[in-house]
């Protein structure tokens, strides 16, 4: 008879500690664990699915707990061998899987292997597009105190960004639809007279904003200042979110909406693992893609990605990802540091498959010239394609 597997979020177990998960759930969590080390997109959400069907099931034998973890975790279909691999050498104990480009994925992955100071040399050695590495690479930020320069940016935020009309109506003298339900209360107050007829109009609101920021070793020239700008655009706009990006995805709206900047960032300092590492930009993205929670601030919204955009080896991942949130979007722009550079254009492979995608491919170097572009996404503007067709 099976024993009942109790069902922790992934985050759960660091938290309350290990024990707490009964040990017939380890191995079934171990495996979700291992994908992930492997760069498979499994959310918190697929390893609970995955053990409860597991549950379901019985399991009666090896090949029920196949077809459960082959229905929750969902490998695509060019990396099914190398699923059915990890599973063998998971759950049957088989010799380590030999799989091609897996010494790629460790080398983006950091383990106990080496020290932090053998990974802190390699990081200083690098220079320039050198820095975008897949390697995992955990450190801690601190921000400096300094004078603000965001107050206007910060007051006008909230009136600038596109707006969209609500479901929801209010009420309004002209210019609206008959509020059949108040008009008939009136005139039964009034004793059958005919008042004026009361009208309601669909409400404009401001669409969200969602600011995904790449906190990887290119990009640390750049980090304290977009953090800065993602806090002045969380206490302007009411549904603004940011999220940071390296090797791990991580939300930081909670932190940024603490008034005081300084208190903001250093708790953000706190919350975020890979300052200064590695970079891993599709998949993180896809992961982002996969939460229901998460996806969801991206429908309808107005997407702003800051980061260079150099990722590493095969860029599948990343136009998948882009593609999605695209679709998703209202609106989608790069805001990347290279686009400072007049003589910059748009060449790598990654560039150029997403670029048909982008809605905007901009300067993303000064805190002006973001402030500038974020002001100005209600005015329409030709797709980023169109732009540096003509440029190049």
């Amino acid at each position: 008879m099976a024993l009942p597997l109790t069902c922790l979020p992934a985050s759960s177990p660091r938290e309350r500690g290990e024990e707490s998960l009964p040990r017939a759930a380890a191995p079934f969590l171990g495996f979700a664990r291992l994908l992930r080390r492997h760069a498979f997109v499994v959310a918190p959400e697929q390893a609970t699915s995955f053990m409860q069907a597991v549950t379901l099931l019985g399991p009666r034998s090896m090949n029920d707990i196949r077809e459960a973890a082959l229905a929750t975790l969902a490998p695509s279909p060019d990396r099914r061998i190398e699923f059915e691999a990890h599973f063998r050498a998971h759950f049957y104990a088989d010799a380590r899987p030999s799989i091609a480009g897996e010494e790629d994925e460790e080398t983006r992955i950091k383990d106990d292997r080496g020290t932090r100071e053998e990974e802190s040399q390699d990081a200083r050695q690098e220079k320039g597009g050198e820095l975008s590495s897949a390697r995992e690479q955990l450190s801690s930020r601190d921000f400096q105190r300094d004078a603000d320069g965001l107050g206007a940016f910060r007051r006008r935020v909230a009136s600038a960004l596109p707006a969209r009309r609500s479901f929801r109506t209010i009420r309004t003298r002209s210019r609206g639809t008959l509020d059949l339900r108040r008009s008939l209360s009136e005139i039964v107050s009034a004793d059958g007279d005919i008042p004026s007829p009361q009208l309601r109009r669909r409400q404009t609101v401001p669409r969200k904003l969602l600011l995904l920021i790449d906190v990887s070793g290119s990009m640390k020239l750049h980090t304290a200042d977009y953090l800065k700008l993602a806090h002045a655009a969380v206490q302007g706009a009411d549904r603004a979110e940011v999220f940071t990006f390296g090797n791990r995805l991580t939300r930081i709206t909670s932190a940024l909406r603490v008034r005081d900047r300084d208190q903001a960032l250093a708790r953000a300092a706190v919350l975020v693992d890979d300052w200064d590492g590695g970079t891993r930009m599709g998949p993180t993205l896809l992961a982002f893609l996969t939460v229901p929670r998460f996806s969801a601030f991206a429908r309808g919204a107005a997407v702003v990605i800051l980061s260079d955009a150099l990722e590493r080896g095969d860029h599948a991942d990343l136009e998948t990802a882009m593609r999605r949130l695209s679709a998703r979007a209202f609106r989608l722009s790069l805001a990347t540091p290279l686009a400072g550079d007049p003589r910059f254009r748009p060449a790598t492979a990654a560039l150029r498959a997403i670029l048909p995608v982008l809605d905007d491919l901009v300067d993303g170097s000064s805190l002006k010239s973001l402030t500038d572009f974020i002001l100005s996404l209600a005015r329409p503007a030709p797709s980023a394609e169109a732009i540096w067709k003509r440029v190049s």
